[in-house]
């Protein structure tokens, strides 16, 4: 039996090269020029002319690469997971209201930080405070769900529950924000633009070890992922328990997309568009092809939207969902439109 990702060899050799080529032009970017050669001794632990350009690459540029690529692969694997199991091509990784739960977890901390006291309102200003705070939103609103799936067989049904879960926070968010300072507003704005920058290597240590086990669990649901492209019944006919597949697909999407967004920020499209795109270049809807494919391609896209938003030899830096936003949602428009027959 042939392998089938032997048969597609030459396109991720292809897609490996350019994630390199791309990941050295994202670091190679920015306010600061860096010669190329310089680059390169900088990796290998050279004499670099600068010292500045140095540290400039090992605690900026590389670990914002790193997080990017995290960060576009995670999202692009999740969205490829919710389309799969609703069997929803607008279906994306937020649709379950994780994102809406560490949303609100960042809310409280920063617009309810003057309820809390001076200990909240220190915290409120720390990327860890940030990250926790989102995780345990995330968390919360990840429990109710699963307790959902456990009382709720359809899984319809979930996708609603989720959806609901995510007006409920954005309605306290808005009675947060109602009774909060212009500074406190101002914030929890720029959190919400999203960020890949300013991540320390070991919050980019959490953020890869959270990735990995989330990874896990969807290696190990690979198979059977396939098999409810078909529909529920279907798979159950095929011997897949189609409970524990579901479990697993909620956990692993919930895992990638709540610790993304607690690092990161609510970033918006990629886990949308990038899966669409993927299945148009492999014309396969074989998850052993997708899963990998995916998550190449989201790191890509991911890396790219990074280099545009730095504004290649200027000082600023636009916020990423922006840049995200411009690129996925003309993409979902032209696909809807030309109605491309896509399999889910």
């Amino acid at each position: 039996m042939v392998n089938p990702i032997k048969s597609y060899r030459n396109t991720f050799i292809i897609l490996t090269g350019v994630l390199l080529l791309i990941f050295m032009i994202n670091i190679s970017l920015g306010s600061v020029y860096i010669p190329l050669k310089q680059l390169f001794l900088a990796f290998i632990d050279g004499e670099v002319e600068k010292e500045s350009w140095k540290s400039i690459l090992l605690d900026y540029r590389l670990p914002k690469a790193i997080t990017a690529i995290i960060v576009g692969s995670g999202l692009s694997i999740s969205g490829l997971l919710m389309q799969t199991l609703f069997r929803n091509p607008l279906a994306g990784p937020y649709v379950l209201g994780i994102s809406s739960g560490a949303s609100l977890g960042v809310a409280i901390l920063i617009l309810g930080a003057s309820f809390f006291g001076a200990t909240a309102a220190s915290y409120a200003f720390s990327s860890w405070g940030h990250a926790i705070a989102a995780s345990l939103g995330a968390f919360l609103v990840l429990s109710a769900v699963m307790l959902a799936a456990i009382k709720v067989r359809n899984t319809m049904s979930i996708l609603i529950i989720g959806l609901m879960f995510g007006s409920l926070t954005a309605s306290v968010i808005s009675v947060l924000a109602y009774f909060s300072s212009a500074n406190q507003l101002q914030q929890y704005l720029f959190w919400s633009f999203g960020s890949l920058g300013n991540l320390s290597w070991n919050e980019i240590s959490v953020l890869l070890i959270v990735f990995l086990i989330g990874m896990t669990f969807v290696i190990l649901i690979i198979k059977p992922l396939n098999s409810l492209l078909l529909g529920e019944n279907y798979a159950k006919s095929m011997g897949v328990n189609v409970k524990r597949t579901r479990n697993f697909t909620l956990i692993s999407t919930s895992l990638l997309t709540g610790v993304i967004t607690a690092f990161s920020g609510p970033i918006a499209f990629i886990g949308l568009a990038v899966p669409h795109l993927t299945k148009l270049l492999f014309s396969t809807s074989n998850h052993k092809i997708l899963v990998p494919a995916v998550a190449i391609s989201g790191a890509i896209i991911m890396l790219i939207c990074d280099s545009i938003a730095q504004l290649p030899t200027s000082e600023y830096t636009l916020p990423i969902n922006a840049i995200t936003s411009l690129f996925g949602a003309p993409i979902i428009i032209w696909l809807l439109i030309r109605k491309r027959k896509i399999t889910y």
